[in-house]
């Protein structure tokens, strides 16, 4: 899977004059799951958890793949940046700052409870920054823009996803089916049901 990474990546200018292009794969797990009731991430899609069905995913494209916002995953963990409780901003800042430390290029995101993903994200989504018009947390994210995700998130703006994305001029990108977006057990079995 990697080299299907690689092979989306080969005509991209911007990343291969790069001398860095890997890739920092981001679980983002901190939600409350309010409307679900239970713990989504370890609710089951076809016999696996969403959890390790989105681990699965992001390690088939990026060299490294953590979980952000839970104690404890079948991949390495970080919490949320600054602290818990700051939405899907927290968990991409807590995933920046991890890139910039650990010298990838950049990250891609996914939220727990987005399977269906669609096989070629990295090439769709490149060149970074970009994001899923109807899913934003579902982005590739330069590194660099760890300055930007921490100033918003320690100013007295507003601290959204969108607004991340607007000040760092990431592209949305509108895809024909987006992903599954699980917020309900009903949805999760209206989704299994399915075979999606």
């Amino acid at each position: 899977m990697r080299a299907k990474w690689r092979q989306c990546r080969k005509g991209d200018k911007t990343l291969s004059e790069s001398p860095n292009t890997s890739i920092l794969g981001a679980v983002l797990a901190g939600g409350q799951s309010s409307r679900f009731g239970s713990d989504k991430a370890l609710a089951e899609l076809h016999g696996h958890s969403l959890l390790t069905l989105a681990i699965d995913t992001l390690s088939g494209w990026c060299e490294k793949v953590v979980v952000v916002g839970r104690a404890e995953a079948p991949a390495p963990t970080l919490p949320d940046w600054p602290r818990a409780g700051m939405g899907p901003l927290g968990g991409i800042a807590a995933a920046l700052r991890l890139a910039r430390q650990e010298d990838f290029a950049a990250v891609l995101t996914v939220g727990v409870d987005a399977p269906g993903l669609p096989d070629d994200l990295p090439g769709l989504l490149s060149p970074a920054p970009a994001y899923l018009a109807s899913q934003p947390v579902i982005g590739l994210w330069p590194a660099e823009a760890d300055k930007t995700v921490m100033e918003i998130l320690e100013g007295d703006g507003r601290h959204s996803l969108i607004a991340f994305a607007r000040a760092v001029g990431a592209r949305p990108v509108e895809l024909a089916r987006g992903p599954a977006n699980i917020n309900t057990p009903a949805d999760l079995a209206a989704l299994d049901k399915g075979g999606r």
